[in-house]
């Protein structure tokens, strides 16, 4: 079969000038199925899977059809390891860096690989997986499937060969600005993260913001450093920090630090936000970080404190020379540290301080006294849970 074909320069001009009119990554993938079909590639199905580092995602799967366009899954770290994948011609592909091409309308086409059944009872007649070579060596890959009778034309195998190094290169610089982006994300916060990003990362580069101030502490942290065999203690604050950190992303908050046991983090009242909203829904996360460290504490015996408060911060990088952190500083975040070591010494879990209740208004916030407070001239108001009353720390 050597039907003509016509030019799949365009899309390979495209690809090599960066794809800019595609500026997400599954919009990528769409225009260029959508180019390669008006230059009458009979695809039905393209798959572009491309690993990652991340925490918890070992990679992306885009997959594109006609009817639906570009969908995106993301893989755990199993995926790799599943048998579906280890017995896949995209496992061959990753390892080898050889192209695999299947042509399923021959009735003697090897059927080596079990997706390939599953491909045929589909109606696909032919399938080819590309490696994608990164420039870091890195193979990742590309799949091409179609139901056209009798499989892909010779010329339609050339068309699909000439977009696989632009392909590449676009999708290994759109990868690493996202791998910039996870890290960035994982290690400072999203929203710190994006400022860096964009530019934000000379020493001196803060600006003043309003938010909600979250400090909390394991209590008792010494001494189980000093019991636990190291392993077991990381385990342990990976579980503690369970307990806080979604409550604290899924009502708006960012956490900026983990310090030991401790964690930072703020609820940003920018222009024209609400504060009693925000700190209501900061004070939302204390209440689900309290239920979910009593949880932990019937297992694992913890407690923790926490302090909540509300005032300006200084946002941004502070540091020497090349290393720089991402963290916010002030007299509200200095009171916040006092109010968390008050929790300590009354055996409380949550304190608060008169500002941050005052913008959470009548509720679950009740005064508990007023009290001197290193580095503070008055005395400072502070206010607990009103079903809550002295605890063991």
């Amino acid at each position: 079969m050597t039907s003509q074909l016509p030019s799949t320069q365009p899309a390979v001009d495209w690809l090599i000038d960066g794809a800019r009119s595609a500026p997400l990554a599954q919009e990528v993938l769409t225009e260029l199925c959508e180019r390669l079909t008006a230059c009458g590639l009979p695809l039905w199905r393209v798959v572009v899977f491309v690993r990652t580092l991340h925490p918890e995602v070992v990679g992306r799967r885009f997959v594109w059809h006609p009817d639906t366009g570009t969908v995106i899954t993301e893989g755990k770290f199993d995926l790799l390891d599943r048998e579906v994948f280890r017995t896949s011609p995209m496992a061959h592909v990753s390892k080898t860096g050889v192209a695999v091409r299947r042509r399923l309308a021959d009735p003697a086409c090897p059927m080596d690989y079990p997706i390939l059944r599953d491909l045929r009872e589909e109606g696909v007649t032919d399938y080819v997986v590309s490696p994608l070579h990164f420039t870091n060596g890195e193979i990742h890959f590309a799949s091409w499937a179609t139901r056209q009778p009798g499989g892909f034309t010779d010329p339609e195998i050339a068309g699909i060969h000439s977009v696989i190094a632009p392909l590449a290169r676009v999708a290994e610089i759109r990868a690493w600005y996202r791998v910039a982006g996870n890290l960035l994300a994982t290690y400072v916060g999203k929203n710190a993260g994006e400022r860096v990003l964009a530019g934000r990362i000379r020493r001196g580069d803060t600006e003043s913001i309003h938010a909600a101030i979250w400090l909390s502490d394991m209590r008792g942290f010494t001494r189980l450093a000093d019991s636990l065999p190291p392993q077991a203690l990381v385990d342990l604050l990976n579980r503690y920090f369970d307990c806080q950190v979604p409550p604290i992303l899924d009502d708006g908050g960012e956490v900026l630090k983990f310090m030991g046991d401790g964690l930072l983090a703020i609820f940003s009242i920018g222009d024209g936000a609400d504060a009693a909203k925000v700190c209501a829904a900061a004070l939302k996360a204390a209440h689900a970080a309290r239920a979910n460290v009593a949880a932990l504490h019937q297992s694992d015996g913890v407690h923790f404190g926490l302090a909540l408060h509300v005032g300006d911060v200084l946002y941004g990088n502070i540091g020497s020379g090349n290393r720089l952190d991402f963290t916010c500083i002030g007299p509200a975040v200095n009171l916040a540290a006092r109010l968390e070591k008050l929790a300590g010494r009354l055996g409380r879990t949550i304190v608060a301080s008169q500002e941050f209740a005052k913008q959470c208004g009548a509720g679950d916030l009740v005064p508990i006294g007023k009290f001197a407070v290193a580095g503070f001239a008055e005395e400072q108001t502070a206010f607990g849970l009103g079903d809550e009353g002295k605890e063991t720390p």
